[in-house]
């Protein structure tokens, strides 16, 4: 008897909880919303004047310096300024998925200021002071919705905040990029994977790859390979080549370069007799560093890449990776044909189904 009253019991408590939920949703209560908005883009939260003054030139300065190596120049990242006032107007604009609130402490009757110090709590900005080198930013998540970033970098003087701009764009950066993957792997894989590609890849070339469902084959000759992406805008290309691992010598630019320019020469044109791909790199640099792709040592360029007796030109990215399994060299070229389109997202696309590899 006493587990069946407290059966009734605990189901008229849930059903009073459903109740009282039902009742506040109808009282004016909605559902928290879910972040919006493009790869790359930053909402930036800042007073008028200072978007104006030399901070705001400062933030323009780097986050829209110009993304390495497109043949017309795109910035790194779109972005967008709104005061709080402009915040208030309209609700959609506290729905956008990545925003970066920039105030000087020093101004209280700044609303910004205002803001930042509700949001990061009396401690934190009292360390800002007293430690200003160490204690100049703040990290928080879906303050208004869903799926939504909030960095906040703030001073006490305009001096200041200049400083910490500039030392704090490459954490930055990194942030938005790390926070922009799972949108840009939606993008890449909107339509899945092509099964039939990976096992092709794989049992040819012994790398795994995760290859978007919207890829064809063009070339698999034993080689090379080649698969490409066509759409009535864009041309997407992949190319991949195994090479014998001789020595650190092969691990450069110049050798990447002579590799890439090969293949161009051998495998790619235009509809128009005697052409063929090469990098063009008397107009415009090839700039490379070593880094590392899932964890493998490698060399990566960025340049532009032009046809030969054609007006045709495009972006690519391309990677020299040491595969210590089989001590060989993975060759994997992205490149992009796209005119008159903007091409950093597209290269952004490519780059993201390269670093899937894996040995």
């Amino acid at each position: 008897m006493k587990n069946y009253l407290n059966s009734i019991f605990f189901t008229f408590v849930i059903a009073l909880l459903i109740s009282s939920c039902s009742s506040e949703t109808q009282s004016g209560l909605r559902a928290v919303p879910t972040a919006f908005g493009n790869l790359n883009e930053i909402v930036v939260v800042m007073d008028d004047d200072m978007w104006e003054r030399p901070i705001g030139d400062t933030l323009r300065y780097y986050y829209s310096a110009a993304y390495p190596l497109l043949p017309q120049p795109e910035p790194i990242f779109d972005l967008r300024h709104f005061s709080t006032t402009d915040l208030n107007k309209d609700p959609l604009r506290k729905e956008l998925r990545t925003y970066m609130v920039v105030a000087n402490l020093n101004d209280e009757s700044s609303l910004t200021t205002q803001m930042v110090l509700r949001d990061i709590g009396e401690e934190k900005a009292r360390s800002a002071k007293e430690t200003p080198t160490d204690n100049n930013s703040a990290v928080g998540y879906d303050k208004w919705a869903k799926g939504q970033l909030m960095m906040y970098q703030f001073a006490y003087s305009e001096d200041e905040l200049i400083n910490v701009l500039k030392a704090n764009f490459p954490a930055v950066k990194k942030r938005v990029n790390k926070f922009d993957n799972r949108k840009l792997q939606a993008y890449v894989y909107l339509d899945g994977e092509n099964k039939r590609l990976m096992e092709e890849v794989k049992l040819d070339f012994g790398v795994q790859m995760r290859i978007p469902n919207d890829y064809f084959m063009a070339i698999n000759d034993g080689e090379i390979i080649w698969m490409r992406k066509e759409t009535e805008e864009i041309s997407s290309n992949l190319l991949l080549k195994k090479i014998p691992y001789e020595s650190q010598d092969q691990l450069t630019k110049d050798y990447l370069i002579a590799v890439r320019d090969s293949i161009g020469r051998k495998y790619i044109s235009s509809t128009i007799e005697d052409t063929y791909m090469r990098i063009n790199n008397i107009d415009l640099p090839v700039i490379s560093n070593a880094t590392k792709v899932n964890g493998y040592y490698a060399i990566e360029a960025r340049g532009v890449w032009e046809i030969v007796n054609d007006y045709m030109g495009g972006a690519f990215v391309s990677y020299l990776i040491h595969n210590p399994n089989t001590n060989e060299l993975l060759f994997i070229d992205g490149f992009l044909h796209a005119p008159g389109k903007e091409k950093r997202d597209f290269m952004e696309h490519l780059n993201y189904v390269i670093k899937t590899i894996k040995f």
